[in-house]
């Protein structure tokens, strides 16, 4: 093999300026991209609404809301409890006062022309045991800032002997930020020590698992960087969550790439005198399967520029982005790394020339697996003399995990149980929902024509599940029964109406689409609202896994047929990652079930998923069947499959095993949608890495022989007679 790769020590003065050049720049990139982790927060956005099309029925209901209010405010709840029935007369005097106090916050709405304050209440609860506030927060991007204030000057001001909680919409997005905050510090340091620990326990060196960090926060780094200035020019909509899963991509596949191009090293490293030579032969052997593997992952991401929702569209390129920069860093800083440094990089166990000393194969050898030694020589076996055995049980016992997809409930849960953490938000709104229509502060808004308005307001009052409907008519909340004049835009009018269920709950969305149904039958009634844009964000996530799934499956299917030059292996690779990330999500629907008494799943969940590990599943059978190949060419079909097992296995599994940690780090972060997808691609992961790739696909192309390679040349070329598949 060494046949190809040029054998001459490259002159001195390239093997001097080549990686001092390279390390320049990526250093640069690092001084300047490291920065801006602390800066992403500012350019990223939090708002679901803002992640629907513009086609969205409660998208155009968000931009009629405009023309009439002329303001951007989220409304803020404001809910105090007390023990005691709360006497009438301090109504008008202590918390009077206190909805006084809570208008003068700095990014409240101010009044409008008038009026004194912005705040609407005290509203006093049917029990008289609560009252309630509702504030517009107009500093949008500053609602984490505001409800902070808000909930400072409730607790100063409130009466002894009552409990106060800042909620609503404004009060869940504050707290959602706050359970994001995490994401430029603690998951970082938590994936990073995870991979060092890893890579220490695999190579056992001191040296070596430092390089190999190097590389991955490097690219890290310059990704961040890209991905902060296309934010900043608002070409892509970063959100929080593609900000955590961007850094755990680019962590893994980087470590990922610079495993496997360590383990070519090292083989390299035994077989040449020169550490220059052997990265050079290093770098052409790994060059072709990481290349291919980021391009599948690359592209496989890309296929989200399909999707109808915003934030999925736009998490496409912002992970390719960091895929495109840890096969950057994995092929140009690295190896920079490993020729300045060579052996001395494995120490205390450096690579030798000649190898190892190994052990003398007692006994029957089977071709292919001579040399091979350990687990990966006893895998090896076990596929050679029952290889349909192995495959079949490999496939039933994914098909039986498979089953779980019955119990998957991915459509979609309330804002108050997407924060895992203690919210104080989320104790609110359970408060309004006790005292109060758990709807208010966050109606359904409907735009109708302004000639259809009072049926269109009478039909909405008598729908089950509405509490109250009014028209608005400008200045602040609107009261039923007042006689002043519904505000008029363009010939339409809009109304506002107060649900009996909390406005993220099913029940609410059922209200919903039976508003869209009796009253928009002509598409002349628009209705909206929070509730109508969780509904048509989980409609439009759900929508796009149809339309999602089968593009990324073309488009690698078509990259694994010119990278192996084969039909029915590429079929086989991609069958097998289907079917293990069916199985990885029906133990997962269990877990989360049963398990973790999670109440579902956001819409969106399958949808990552199965980009992830689907990308990432082929890239582990890529580095497997491309050495496969390799040796297949020199040795014949099945005693190469052998042999491609044995020299990758352990590196594939450590690659697997630091991908599963560094997704598993995700969990540190308390958002339901991260936690699910940390364990889904965690165990997926494994569940590929140990199963899927270890036994089912080498077995089964084992199994089929030669014939894996139809139609290549591989496949026709009768002169490639393989060996005697077992040798005294």
């Amino acid at each position: 093999m060494s046949k190809d790769v040029p054998g001459r020590v490259p002159a001195r003065w390239l093997r001097i300026v080549v990686p001092t050049a390279l390390i320049l720049i990526w250093l640069a990139l690092a001084g300047i991209g490291g920065p801006t982790f602390g800066k992403l927060s500012a350019v990223s956005s939090n708002d679901q609404a803002s992640f629907l099309p513009a086609s969205a029925e409660s998208t155009e209901v968000q931009a009629w809301q405009k023309r009439f209010t002329d303001s951007g405010s989220i409304p803020a709840i404001v809910v105090v409890e007390a023990a005691e029935t709360i006497p009438k007369s301090e109504l008008a005097t202590t918390y009077a006062h206190l909805g006084t106090k809570l208008g003068q916050v700095e990014g409240v709405q101010t009044p409008a022309e008038g009026e004194t304050t912005s705040v609407a209440g005290p509203i006093p609860s049917k029990d008289g045991h609560a009252v309630q506030y509702i504030v517009p927060v107009s500093d949008a991007n500053g609602v984490k800032t505001v409800v902070a204030d808000l909930r400072a000057v409730a607790a100063q001001t409130v009466p002894e002997g009552t409990q106060v909680w800042v909620t609503g919409p404004a009060g869940l997005t504050a707290d959602l930020v706050n359970a994001f905050g995490g994401i430029d510090g603690i998951l970082l340091l938590v994936a990073v020590a995870a991979v060092f620990v890893i890579l220490l326990l695999v190579y056992r060196a001191l040296l070596l698992p430092f390089l190999v960090l190097f590389t991955s926060i490097f690219a890290l780094c310059a990704a961040i960087l890209i991905v902060y200035l296309f934010a900043l020019w608002g070409w892509i909509t970063l959100s929080g969550q593609s900000q955590g899963i961007l850094s755990i991509l680019v962590i893994g596949a980087a470590t990922d790439y610079s495993l496997l191009l360590v383990a070519r090293y090292r083989e390299a490293l035994e077989q040449e005198p020169s550490r220059w030579v052997a990265i050079l032969r290093a770098w052409k052997a790994a060059f072709e399967p990481i290349v291919a593997s980021g391009t599948t992952v690359i592209l496989a991401l890309l296929c989200l520029l399909f999707s109808d929702l915003n934030s999925n569209r736009s998490l496409g390129p912002i992970a390719a982005i960091g895929i495109v920069f840890s096969l950057f860093s994995a092929l140009t800083f690295l190896p920079a790394l490993l020729a300045i440094f060579g052996r001395a990089s494995f120490w205390p166990f450096r690579p030798v020339l000649g190898g190892r000393p190994q052990k003398h194969d007692e006994g029957v050898t089977l071709a292919g697996l001579e040399g091979v030694h350990g687990l990966w020589r006893r895998v090896g076996g076990l596929i050679a003399r029952r290889p349909r055995v192995t495959w079949i049980v490999s496939f039933v016992l994914l098909a039986a995990c498979a089953l779980g997809l019955t119990q998957l409930k991915a459509n979609g849960v309330q804002q108050t149980d997407v924060i895992l953490s203690p919210s104080d938000a989320v104790d609110g709104q359970a408060v309004v929902a006790k005292h109060f229509d758990a709807g208010s502060g966050s109606p359904v808004l409907i735009v109708a024509p302004q000639s259809d308005g009072d049926a269109v307001l009478a039909a909405t009052e008598k729908t089950d599940g509405i509490a109250s409907a009014a028209f608005y008519t400008g200045g602040g909340r609107p009261q039923p029964g007042t006689a002043a004049q519904p505000v008029a835009k363009d010939g339409h009018v809009l109304i506002q109406a107060t649900l009996v269920a909390e406005p993220d709950s099913a029940a609410a969305e059922a209200v919903v689409k039976e508003l869209r149904g009796s009253l928009a039958t002509d598409g002349s009634v628009l209705v909206g609202g929070v509730t109508a844009i969780a509904l048509d964000t989980n409609e439009t996530a759900q929508s796009d896994l149809a339309k999602i799934i089968p593009i990324v499956l073309a488009v690698i299917l078509i990259i694994l047929m010119l990278l192996l030059r084969s039909i029915l292996a590429p079929v086989l690779l991609i069958g097998s990652v289907v079917l293990s990330y069916a199985a990885a999500l029906g133990v997962s629907a269990l877990v989360f079930n049963h398990a973790f008494g999670f109440p579902g799943a956001d819409a969106a969940v399958p949808l990552f998923g199965f980009v992830f590990l689907v990308a990432l599943g082929v890239d582990y059978n890529i580095f497997l069947m491309t050495r496969v190949r390799e040796e297949s060419l020199l040795l014949g079909t099945r005693p190469g499959i052998l042999r491609g097992l044995g020299l990758t296995g352990s590196v594939i599994t450590s690659a697997g095993v630091v991908l599963a940690a560094t997704f598993a780090a995700l969990a540190v972060i308390p958002i339901l949608f991260l936690v699910q997808i940390a364990f889904i691609v965690a165990f997926g992961v494994l569940l590929d890495t140990v199963l899927v790739r270890s036994l089912l696909v080498p077995a089964a192309s084992y199994d089929i022989g030669r014939a894996i390679w139809w139609p290549s040349k591989l496949w026709r070329d009768r002169s490639n007679v393989e060996r005697a598949e077992v040798s005294s």
